[in-house]
């Protein structure tokens, strides 16, 4: 524990060394305590702008920073030209330009007004991969820096917690926009994903045997196979003993008995003919050399057979064994050759396309489903959560069960690209109520901090501010704000860990900018 709180010190020691201005004067450069300062924060889709400025005189230099972040990754914008636009009513405008950035994401283009009023600020960004327009509407331009330092106002420090662009941009660090959007309440259970009772199937060995090649080649995990579609061929045992010298005695055995029988019924029928033996003796010899030769015809087809089993490929004269459903070699639990005992597992098939969600509901909540209306689960190693509709509602319990005291609940899904695995586990939100309009953020975006539940929210560019807040619906990897925020503000969703951090330091960067 002790050397995870040196390793996160260390870091935000490291952030705070990186804020530090290269040259102290730059400050000076940006913010003139007599004239005063303008601060603003402004976004579009692609870029986030921050910027400081002097208050704004004819024949004046302000020199403007201008802090640049593109909102797809909130890093530092690298490469560009950056106007500065001052347009007046009559449709006159003056325009000051910098072409790069002095340190990634810092822009410097310094103005030199030539009229004083009223004018629209605009701040282009130009690059050849991203062109943005900043419109931060209506500033004054004094009509000389003595009147500018005259109107000045004691200014005091903002409040919050300053987290400068310099400790953001090396960071992970993101935020999103507080908006409005509705929710659906529901209640969180534990699911799993399991196979359809008629898309799956374990299949044994009819008889004892040994297993032989079939088709393309022996069956491996993960093969798809059609319904009744040959997967295996077993050769049944013979019964008895299959010990190949034992097959082959047999057989010569009984050839030799056929070749006895015959040649007595041969001397019998001589004998008849003469009268020395009567006809009973010869129809008795006949009746033993047929048996002679059926003993011959069985011996013989044990020994082919057994020579057959020996043969490690080919399927000609087993039992077939098929595939009884279409789906995938989930598992093989056999090896090519192999003797096996009848009802022995040999593999499983699943029809993977279309699965089951199953979920018990507790008993104690069963009065909040009345009819279920559908569902969202995620499951870990998932960025995405998966929606399940009302019409794939297979079975909703009507008995409790008498040893868990819940009921199932089981829906239909298709699983067309096999992202799903059988057996996997979820996290399942049933469905309950109507939706419900919301302030919402992203529920990454809360911190639990002192048993309380917090969020940090940008007050400006570089300030920001730690607010309670209490959590309502949790809907699809977003939650409700029932108080602490509201629309248009713009909360840290990556990074606010950091921010708590400078936070609570003594060590971060007071309130302000230094560059």
């Amino acid at each position: 524990m002790k050397k995870h709180l040196t390793t996160v010190a260390a870091l935000l020691a490291l952030l705070t060394w990186t804020a530090c201005p290269s040259n102290p004067e730059e400050k000076a450069e940006i913010q003139d305590p007599e004239r005063g300062s303008e601060v603003v924060t402004h976004w579009t889709a692609d870029t986030e702008l921050f910027v400081e400025f002097p208050t704004l005189a004819v024949g004046a230099e302000s020199a403007f920073a201008a802090h640049l972040t593109t909102v797809s990754d909130f890093k530092p914008v690298n490469t560009g030209r950056v106007i500065v636009v001052l347009r007046g009513t009559d449709g006159t405008e003056e325009r000051f330009e910098v072409d790069g950035p002095t340190v990634p994401g810092i822009f410097r283009p310094i103005a030199i007004p030539k009229q004083a009023g009223t004018r629209q600020l605009t701040i282009l960004l130009e690059s050849d991969s991203l062109t943005d327009s900043h419109e931060l509407g209506e500033v004054t331009v004094f009509a000389s820096e003595s009147a500018a330092i005259a109107a000045a106002k004691a200014e005091s420090e903002e409040d919050g917690i300053s987290f400068l662009k310099e400790q953001q941009w090396p960071i992970e660090f993101a935020m999103v926009e507080i908006k409005e959007e509705t929710l659906r309440p529901s209640l969180a259970v534990s699911g799993k994903i399991r196979a359809r009772p008629d898309g799956e199937v374990y299949v044994s060995a009819p008889s004892t045997g040994r297993l032989m090649t079939a088709g393309a080649g022996f069956p491996r995990i993960g093969t798809d196979v059609e319904s009744d579609e040959i997967i295996l061929s077993l050769a049944p045992r013979l019964g008895g003993d299959t010990d190949i010298s034992s097959l082959q005695l047999a057989a010569s055995q009984a050839r030799l008995d056929v070749d006895y029988t015959r040649a007595e019924r041969l001397r019998l029928e001589g004998l008849a003919a003469s009268g020395a033996v009567p006809t009973r003796r010869v129809d008795a010899a006949r009746h033993q050399e047929a048996r002679a030769q059926a003993d011959l015809t069985a011996a013989q087809r044990r020994l082919g057979q057994h020579q057959q089993i020996q043969r490690t490929s080919g399927s000609g004269g087993g039992i077939a064994i098929r595939a009884p459903i279409a789906g995938n070699l989930v598992s093989v639990d056999v090896a090519p050759g192999t003797f096996v005992d009848e009802g022995q597992p040999l593999f499983h098939v699943v029809d993977l396309d279309r699965l089951w969600l199953e979920v018990h509901i507790p008993e104690a909540n069963i009065g909040r489903i009345d009819k279920p209306s559908g569902a969202w689960f995620s499951i870990e190693g998932f960025k995405t959560t998966f929606d399940v509709t009302a019409d794939q509602v297979v079975v909703a319990g009507g008995i409790v069960d008498a040893r868990t005291r819940t009921i199932p609940l089981i829906f239909a899904i298709e699983n067309p690209n096999r992202r799903l695995r059988v057996g996997m586990s979820a996290r399942v939100h049933v469905l309950t109520d109507e939706p419900v309009p919301s302030v919402v953020v992203p529920l990454e975006a809360v911190l639990e901090d002192g048993g309380q539940d917090v969020i940090f929210v940008q007050k400006g560019g570089e300030t920001f501010e730690r607010r309670v807040v209490q959590l309502g619906v949790r809907d699809r990897g977003l939650v409700q704000i029932l108080n602490g925020a509201k629309p248009g503000e713009h909360v840290v969703t990556k990074g606010a860990f950091m921010v708590k951090l400078a936070a609570s330091s003594t060590g971060a960067p007071a309130t302000g900018h230094a560059h």
